[in-house]
């Protein structure tokens, strides 16, 4: 595989993890884009410590976790991706928005803005590459106390 096709598939798989949580695909698409186990750090968003967990049980954070929300949109852009060999690490912006039912907002915001950088790790596997670690930082939060709503961002 070239550079340039590795460090696109890697890019590709930004836009799946989005798409797991901005489209609510939670059966097929987490094994598209995460090892089994996956390591996590959104200690900056959420009162939960960085960990290494099986697949499946992350899989079921993220569905808990995106429920409440009607509709959530994250972008991920500005990718710095360094390959080497079959492992790699990305760099990237991100600004993730959740919007809360009308009726569970209750009259108050119902949009929790968060804005920060992915600083993830991949690895080649035998299926294409794969996010092995993930982690966010976030540098600026709007209606962070609507994030008690779920688990991460």
């Amino acid at each position: 595989m070239t550079a340039l096709a590795d460090r696109a598939e890697i890019i590709e798989l930004l836009g799946l993890y989005a798409d797991i949580a901005d489209q609510k695909e939670f059966t097929d698409l987490p094994r598209a884009v995460f090892t089994d186990p996956v390591t996590l750090d959104f200690s900056s968003v959420a009162a939960i410590p960085p960990m290494t967990v099986p697949l499946a049980d992350y899989v079921e954070i993220l569905r808990g976790s995106f429920a409440p929300y009607t509709a959530t949109h994250h972008a991920i852009t500005g990718h710095v991706v360094a390959v080497d060999g079959d492992s790699a690490t990305v760099h990237a912006h991100v600004r993730a928005e959740h919007w809360l039912p009308d009726e569970v907002a209750a009259g108050g915001p119902n949009r929790w803005l968060v804005v920060g950088f992915y600083d993830n790790e991949a690895v080649r596997t035998a299926d294409g590459w794969r996010l092995s670690r993930v982690q966010l930082t976030s540098t600026y939060q709007e209606n962070a106390h609507l994030s008690g709503v779920a688990q991460v961002g």
